[in-house]
């Protein structure tokens, strides 16, 4: 059993909250859990943001039950290609969202096992055993330097163009997902986030909070929030946890925060 919960906030600088974030247990017995960190201003990013969300729920949410993995990750991808074409289409058609666009990340689960998708620097991370795995990787000129040798990992948290992403939703006509396999045994957590908690919160306090089984889940969530306010706040801040749990265990339902 899966338990879920999502927690955003606007932080401690920004005048909107660009971010959007979305989990349920669908009909179909899938659980869907989306963050998105938009771009572009007030009311483009987070309209990129909304509109990344509203078609994956929407193109998601009526799967066949008992898909196979390939199945599944071809359905996640697919439906973030098409949320790509709407927002390309509809910052195209009106110029106060001229260059709009968002990153996502999006764990599409069939029970513990699934697939996570994502353009952008909001990461997936695997809190278990107290280690943590980060399951995707930034979409970044930072990290490209970083790859290549040309920086030093200590350089990279003050690059002065760190925030500069490599692809993104929404902001070309064609645009490349990456698609990795997740699985949660018990006690285990899956943990989505935007760049508002990744930049200021340290991996070791990802280990201590997430993974602390003790907690509820909703208190770690919180906590992790709250951390990254501590830190400075100078972004907006998304939290999305998924808890592998005992078969007694109920599963929260949230719904879309932007």
């Amino acid at each position: 059993m899966i338990k879920t919960v999502h927690v955003s906030h606007i932080g401690r600088v920004r005048s909107v909250n660009e971010d959007s974030a979305w989990i349920r247990n669908l009909e179909t017995g899938y659980i869907l859990g989306i963050v998105a960190d938009g771009m572009g201003g007030h009311l483009a990013g987070d309209t990129a943001s909304r509109l990344a969300v509203e078609t994956l729920v929407s193109d998601l949410g009526t799967l066949e039950p008992g898909l196979s993995h390939a199945s599944l990750s071809a359905a996640l991808s697919d439906a973030i290609l098409h949320a790509n074409e709407v927002i390309f289409r509809t910052a195209s058609a009106d110029e106060k969202y001229h260059n709009m666009g968002t990153t996502v990340v999006a764990a599409l689960l069939n029970d513990a096992e699934g697939v996570i998708g994502h353009i952008g620097d909001s990461r997936a991370y695997k809190i278990a055993n107290k280690s943590l795995t980060q399951l995707t990787e930034d979409h970044t000129l930072v990290n490209d330097l970083l790859k290549n040798g040309i920086i030093k990992k200590e350089d990279a948290s003050h690059h002065p163009r760190r925030n500069v992403l490599t692809r993104a939703l929404g902001t070309d006509a064609e645009v490349k997902v990456d698609l990795d396999p997740v699985k949660l045994e018990k006690g285990e957590v899956l943990l989505l986030c935007s760049d508002g908690l990744s930049n200021l919160v340290s991996n070791e306090q990802l280990i201590q909070v997430a993974g602390n089984l003790d907690l509820p889940l909703e208190e770690r969530a919180d906590r992790l929030l709250q951390l990254a306010l501590l830190a400075g706040g100078d972004d907006n801040i998304t939290v999305a946890l998924f808890e592998a749990q005992e078969e007694s265990s109920v599963v929260a339902e949230t719904g879309c925060e932007s």
